[in-house]
């Protein structure tokens, strides 16, 4: 008996199944088909509406002056982006004016500058990115299921209170318990910060949870080094980066099974 209980103890266990409580997703590129290079599309949108209401309030600006200006406080953007910073979308739009004269924002009356804000900011409500169509469903099916779901994504000139409103018009936002976004919490993927703000508000530690991502670096390092198991979204199903996802999927259609032959 005791030689029994010695080769019992001896013998190889299989590592015990992690229940996964929560999964993270991304949005330009996961929930969105569009990535996140798409958001540039609406430069002209922006530069005519903020050109407009300037206009209004007889400030001229050209189309050149404003494209300089615009290009400028994206190199700005892109030097915060490098360290996994960003700044809220009000600061964008102080860039842009203080790049036409750098007393301007201090003449600006508050209601003009939330006009110039509205008109930078809400270009992609008017022409949204495509939003992946098994999205919906895929979601529907994890929260019936008690999964607590989570956006944690990084903004680009279009803010987090904009993002939430494309989600709401895609029948997405009531399945999330967390929206994180970079430009309303000052930290970009894939810093940890961001996935330790979603996963405390979910309440839940990271070997319990899965996040959802295109960018190998930004979505699957980043979880990854949190202690995430990651999936990473790739139209041809094949991850080819050096740190390789737990699972690749090729749209959202397919994350609840992905995620079942994680368990």
């Amino acid at each position: 008996m005791k030689a029994a209980a010695s080769a019992e103890a001896r013998r190889p266990r299989r590592p015990s199944r992690r229940v996964i409580r929560a999964v993270t997703l991304d949005c330009w590129g996961t929930l969105f088909i569009d990535g996140p290079g798409s958001d540039e599309r609406y430069q002209r949108q922006r530069l005519t509406g903020i050109q407009a209401v300037l206009a209004g309030v007889g400030v001229t600006a050209t189309p050149a002056q404003l494209e300089r200006a615009y290009a400028a406080a994206g190199r700005r953007l892109g030097a915060l982006w490098q360290v996994h910073r960003d700044i809220a979308v009000r600061e964008h739009v102080g860039a842009i004016l203080r790049g036409l004269d750098a007393a301007l924002p201090a003449r600006l009356s508050a209601e003009t500058m939330a006009a110039v804000i509205r008109a930078y900011t809400s270009p992609a409500l008017a022409v949204p990115p495509a939003v992946d169509p098994g999205a919906r469903v895929a979601l529907e099916t994890l929260a019936a299921a008690g999964v607590a779901l989570a956006v944690v994504s990084n903004a680009m000139r279009t803010p987090g209170e904009v993002l939430r409103k494309i989600l709401d018009q895609a029948g997405l936002l009531a399945c999330f318990r967390a929206l994180i976004f970079s430009d309303e919490i000052g930290i970009r993927k894939p810093a940890p910060g961001i996935f330790v703000r979603a996963l405390k508000e979910l309440d839940v530690p990271p070997a319990a949870a899965v996040h959802v991502g295109d960018d190998p670096i930004l979505d699957v390092e980043g979880a990854r080094d949190m202690g995430m198991r990651v999936i990473q979204v790739i139209a041809d199903g094949r991850a080819t980066a050096p740190v390789k996802p737990d699972a690749v999927i090729r749209h959202l259609g397919e994350l609840p099974a992905a995620l079942n032959r994680l368990r």
